[in-house]
């Protein structure tokens, strides 16, 4: 295929869905990801795409992938999110259990509320909450290795992902930027997606902790299906409608 061909191909693909991820590209085209960034680079000279990490997005959809860093997420809803961390406590498994915390504002408050007389084996992929977890004197915590990302604390890449992949845990505790029924659970970073993913298969249940502001949104990578979740906790602002579509697909929704 020549390059003409393929760029037609990815702004086609670009206006249809919204988004492309370069890996994704790679694999379709049996091209190296470093011809697909050109490739990109092409169409957003052209205003055919605005490139973020990992891939692009339709120019329309650029505005609202900036992901926040640590901070700005930790200061935007808090009150919500501290329910959400206080009702995920009903999740946890018995004495004994085990658990994954990925990274993210909202799993962190579902840490802050760990009972300290709980015992628990825990992994988690976040420095911040490796820190808490790993002062409750019942908790025997592993923090998983891999490159730190600075926007959000959490290990990354190839090595965390073989890390996780060779365990099983009773539940995960998942965050997420963006879950909407077409394209699931998703984030702006190639590395988060593979990290979550990763996270979903080694665990038993899989429990999402989003504010409510997370639905209906969706990002550059999608990690998750629907189907891949057992229990959603939110807060009261979810749409009613929204809670039913969840329930008819047999996942358990609790608002906080």
């Amino acid at each position: 295929m020549y390059a003409e061909e393929r760029q037609q191909a990815i702004a086609t693909e670009v206006r249809n869905h919204g988004r492309v991820a370069v890996a994704e590209l790679a694999v379709r085209f049996d091209v190296t990801g470093e011809t697909v960034r050109r490739d990109l680079g092409v169409l957003a000279d052209q205003g055919v795409l605005v490139r973020v990490h990992g891939g692009a997005v339709r120019p329309d959809l650029g505005e609202v992938v900036e992901e926040p860093d640590l901070g700005q997420r930790e200061r935007s809803r808090a009150p919500e999110k501290s329910a959400i961390g206080l009702a995920a406590q009903a999740f946890l498994p018995p004495d004994g259990g085990s658990a994954l915390f990925d990274a993210g504002t909202t799993t962190l408050r579902a840490a802050l509320a760990v009972p300290p007389e709980r015992r628990l084996t825990v992994v988690t992929n976040a420095v911040p909450l490796a820190g808490h977890l790993s002062t409750l004197p019942n908790c025997e915590v592993t923090l998983v290795g891999g490159r730190i990302r600075g926007k959000t604390q959490a290990a990354v890449g190839t090595e965390t992902v073989d890390a996780l992949r060779r365990l099983r845990v009773n539940l995960a505790f998942l965050g997420t930027n963006g879950l909407s029924r077409t394209h699931g659970l998703s984030t702006p970073d190639a590395d988060e997606a593979a990290t979550k993913s990763a996270m979903i298969a080694a665990a038993e249940q899989v429990v999402v902790l989003a504010d409510s502001s997370k639905f209906h949104r969706e990002h550059l990578v999608s990690f998750g299906a629907l189907s891949d979740v057992d229990v959603i906790v939110t807060d009261g602002g979810l749409n009613p409608a929204v809670r039913r579509e969840l329930q008819d697909l047999d996942i358990e929704v609790v608002i906080a």
